[in-house]
């Protein structure tokens, strides 16, 4: 594995928990008897951030293939 593919991996671990954690919300609320207005806030949240990380990550892969792996290097 090259070393774009090692610093690849960080960044895809994480999105991917933290949309199998909106998952897992969502599919408690299925399970639990909430109102269905606090279902649509949360879900249509849940949405939205799962949405963000993955246009963050898809945007960190773009930097790391492009070779700018560090950001902090800019300023």
């Amino acid at each position: 594995m090259n070393n774009h593919g090692r610093k690849m991996i960080a960044p895809i671990f994480i999105v991917t928990v933290i949309i199998i954690y909106y998952i897992i919300v969502g599919a408690s609320l299925i399970i639990f008897h909430v109102p269905n207005l606090i279902k649509i806030i949360i879900l249509g949240i849940s949405v939205i951030v799962s949405v963000t990380f993955v246009f963050i990550l898809i945007e960190r892969i773009k930097e790391i293939k492009g070779g700018e792996e560090d950001d902090l290097s800019k300023y």
